[in-house]
């Protein structure tokens, strides 16, 4: 008949081993949660500067590709996903970044009350343990560890003194009173050591005794009772088994897997599942659409003296790291960045985030080139592309394809021109003359616009913030409802990046986390942390 369970939790990401720690802290309550892959053992995880390697790992990752993209010269672009315990907090750069304030007040204010600043602020607060201590910003005690780097590349900080320079200002805390500036990332990272949720959230809880964690399991279905979200099927290690949920199902499989999973259960676009013979369960067009990204582009320069992280002592440095927690293993690689205002958006708000990376990063790091340098991140924080996703099969193993639709909208292809222009702006500082060589990419031969944007064409890449594609909302289109129930059935809801009506201006991770935080209590019907004044 298959186990049973008060909820089970379908992906053990950045969001569900959140909701996994948040849910069985009532004894009472048997929690499962799901993971598609395997537990989080590889060491290259746990230490940060390993990310490098992560990319090599095919078992902890789902290697997704899009479809061709018509105005990026119909290229099929790489975009990983965390397929492990942790999910992309497992394998991401470990950024902590929210956004900015208006960005969930703009959520508030497009039919989702519950979501504004203020109201979600508290969550952010609760999920964080900040070494710098408490104030009205950040919280302490929390499973989320954020700190600051124990280890700096030097050339991180010449970039911001390069970016000072340019005349933007140091900020020492983007996730402070004001996000404008350029200045140090902080991390989660517990003592030098990735803080992924399945580490902060997951593993302190692993024991107790009413929380069942199966990895290897890629759940191929919801089962429903009428309209009622009563169950899954899964298969793990060959066989074909189910689980039943007494209260609800709650997908956290992310912004690729949840609308792909409730399609392939029959909730979605009627004219995108009839032909794959699946059976209505709700016919709702929206499953799938509204998919936002941010687009990047990378300018790299090759650097006149070798201080950069392209040369390194691989068994020096991971000796230093796993011997004594220290030196170059501790660094997350994009150590320094900066949020900048365009001049095409808000005054008050940045619509441009850099990321500054002393090593050659080209292709997501799977093209290494030769020599050392150093490579500026640039990318629009609120494009007005919008993508959507398309069922290919009924075959759960079949993934969706990808469509994002980059650069569809004018805009957008307008303030990535203004990224490369602030890019080769603050490269071109006295700061960074004594280790300045000559421009790799786009290279110092291309200046005028139709190069430059050949050269967007031909290189950009995703940022891995794909977000929006079962979309929060009180109109009769959203995929789910301000409290995150998916309309038009009963039993389920969705709780991950997927639900963000419009993209934050920053990482997602934080945002992620702070959503599974909130429908924690959404969930178990607990009154909701008072808002911040």
């Amino acid at each position: 008949m298959g186990a049973r369970f008060d909820f089970i939790i379908v992906g053990a990401g950045s969001a569900g081993c959140v909701l996994a720690n948040r849910l069985s802290e009532d004894p009472n309550k048997r929690v499962l949660l799901i993971e598609a892959g395997p537990r989080d053992w590889n060491p290259f995880i746990h230490m940060p500067a390993g990310l490098s390697k992560l990319i090599n790992f095919k078992s902890i990752n789902w290697n997704y590709n899009t479809q061709p993209e018509p105005a990026l010269n119909n290229r099929e672009l790489y975009w990983p996903r965390g397929r492990v315990l942790g999910g992309s907090s497992s394998i991401n750069a470990m950024c902590f970044s929210r956004g900015h304030r208006s960005d969930y007040d703009d959520w508030a204010n497009a039919g989702n009350p519950g979501w504004s600043w203020k109201e979600v602020l508290p969550y952010f607060k609760r999920s964080q343990d900040q070494a710098r201590g408490a104030d009205e910003l950040h919280g302490v005690g929390g499973p989320l560890r954020v700190e600051d780097l124990s280890f700096t590349n030097p050339l991180s900080e010449v970039f911001i003194q390069a970016a000072e320079q340019a005349g933007f200002a140091r900020n020492n805390d983007f996730n402070g009173p004001t996000q404008r500036g350029v200045g140090f990332y902080q991390v989660t990272q517990r003592a030098g050591r990735r803080c992924s949720t399945a580490a902060g959230y997951l593993k302190p809880v692993r024991n107790r005794p009413n929380l069942k964690v199966l990895t290897h399991a890629l759940t191929h279905r919801i089962l429903f009772d009428g309209g009622r979200a009563v169950g899954v099927s899964y298969r793990r290690f060959g066989r074909m088994l189910k689980a039943y949920a007494s209260n609800e199902v709650i997908l956290s499989a992310g912004a690729i897997n949840s609308p792909h999973l409730l399609m392939l259960s029959g909730i979605g676009p009627a004219s995108m599942l009839e032909p794959h013979g699946i059976e209505m369960v709700s016919n709702n067009p929206s499953v799938g659409q509204n998919l936002q990204d941010h687009l990047d582009v990378c300018t790299l320069t090759r650097c006149s003296q070798p201080i950069t992280y392209d040369q390194l002592n691989e068994l020096r440095v991971g000796l230093n790291y796993f011997l004594r927690g220290q030196g170059e293993g501790t660094s997350n690689i994009a150590e320094a960045g900066a949020f900048l205002v365009s001049g095409r958006g808000r005054t008050d708000r940045p619509d441009i985030q850099m990321h500054f990376v002393p090593a050659l990063l080209d292709d997501h790091g799977r093209n290494r080139l030769p020599g050392d340098g150093y490579t500026l991140h640039a990318c629009p924080l609120r494009p007005q592309s919008r993508g959507h996703l398309a069922l290919q099969s009924a075959n759960p193993a079949q993934p969706i394809a990808i469509h994002p639709n980059y650069l569809s909208e004018a805009e957008d292809l307008e303030i990535m021109l203004d990224c490369i222009r602030l890019s080769r702006e603050i490269f071109a500082q006295p700061a960074f003359k004594p280790f300045r060589a000559h421009e790799i990419l786009p290279g110092d031969h291309i200046h005028d616009r139709d190069g430059l944007i050949d050269f967007i064409r031909t290189k950009a890449e995703t940022i891995y913030h794909p977000v929006g594609t079962c979309r929060m909302g009180s109109d009769e289109a959203a995929v789910v409802d301000p409290s995150l129930r998916v309309n038009g059935v009963e039993g389920l809801r969705v709780v991950d990046a997927s639900i963000m009506p419009t993209l934050v201006g920053g990482n997602t991770n934080a945002p992620t986390i702070m959503i599974a935080e909130k429908a924690a209590d959404l969930i178990v019907g607990r009154e909701p942390l008072s808002p911040a004044i």
